[in-house]
């Protein structure tokens, strides 16, 4: 019996599932945030290897017995040569892992969940992160920089904003466009402060980004029950995703969207607001003219069954899968026409 292996990989936590060769899942176990830049390859191996063996010992797999293959689709896994650096840490350290391996970001992963044939993947967890797959294997991105040089539209970008909006209206820099007072009052319970002196800790020498991108929940909280500045970060994000959305779309192959519609898999906790986030997201869609139809989905199953795709894939072994299975359709994007006061056409 062959066994294969796949992981979800993000910032804050991950999950790895194994599969056996009818696609059947027979263990599942969770872990810490596996993206290498933020722990090291080291410790980014040493994560993965632990899920794999608490994995095994759940599906009754001896320790010695290698996966025939393990997809790893990560956070942070962009650049080729750290990919391969992070394949060998594993296999010198830890030889009992895997006969082979399939190491990629967690946008990859994230499409192989819904189709075979590509698509368009929107991230939005703790960070942010957008990329085009077509049918021959040719990728376009946007974004997936992290916080130093984007996640626009992902929580620590939210949580950031709303603390940048009430710092510059407390130093009279910048007028916030609503009352920042309930806003101010869940960052001091989030992070335990009574000034903002005492906040500059968490964003210095106790800095934590999972930590400080969980405020967004609070947001988020804020935002459904009427606050209008958590509501405008929200329309603000949903604006911002959209923008990252329509950077890849010149790119899109005519096979993708022979339907008439592109899927678009949206992936991440911050999707979960998906109605907070609907007005800007549509409102900046509709400054562009796009051909063809959006089909928004969320996955009903973990991203790390699409490692595990890959995984299989890698070896040529046809592991079965049912695709309509693993996703849901939330959103279906046709762009209306709109006519401005000269009575021309815009969209």
């Amino acid at each position: 019996m062959k066994f294969f292996g796949g992981v979800e990989g993000g910032a804050t936590h991950s999950k790895l599932i194994i599969c056996n060769e009818r696609g059947e899942q027979v263990a599942s176990t969770t872990g810490l945030g596996t993206n290498h830049w933020l722990s090291g390859i080291p410790e980014c191996a040493r994560r993965i290897a632990d899920m794999v063996e608490r994995a095994k010992d759940e599906a009754g797999i001896p320790l010695s017995n290698r996966l025939a293959c393990l997809g790893l689709s990560l956070s942070g896994c962009e650049q080729e040569s750290t990919n391969k650096e992070l394949e060998e840490v594993i296999r010198n350290t830890y030889p009992d892992i895997a006969e082979a391996f399939v190491v990629c970001s967690d946008t990859i992963g994230s499409i192989c969940v819904a189709s075979k044939l590509g698509g368009l993947v929107v991230i939005s967890g703790t960070g942010s992160n957008t990329l085009l797959r077509n049918p021959d294997g040719s990728t376009c991105s946007c974004g997936g920089w992290g916080s130093m040089l984007g996640d626009e539209g992902g929580a620590w970008w939210l949580s950031h904003r709303a603390i940048k909006t009430v710092y510059d209206e407390m130093d009279n820099f910048a007028k916030s466009p609503y009352p920042i007072n309930y806003v101010w009052d869940l960052i001091k319970q989030h992070f335990n402060v009574e000034t903002r002196v005492d906040l500059l800790e968490h964003c210095y020498a106790r800095y934590n980004k999972p930590f400080f991108a969980s405020l967004c929940k609070k947001l988020a909280v804020a935002a459904k029950d009427g606050d209008q500045l958590c509501m405008q970060l929200f329309k603000e994000a949903g604006k911002a995703l959209a923008k990252s959305t329509k950077a890849v779309l010149p790119k899109v192959h005519s096979s993708l969207v022979e339907s008439g519609e592109l899927m678009v898999v949206c992936v991440g906790s911050v999707w979960n607001s998906w109605e907070l986030m609907r007005e800007g997201f549509i409102k900046e869609l509709n400054t562009t003219n796009i051909p063809f139809g959006l089909k928004l989905v969320k996955t009903t199953k973990t991203m790390a069954y699409g490692a595990v795709y890959l995984a299989a894939d890698a070896t040529q072994f046809d592991l079965p899968r049912c695709y309509e299975d693993n996703y849901e359709t939330f959103h279906l994007y046709k762009q209306s026409l709109i006519l401005n006061g000269n009575g021309n056409k815009i969209y």
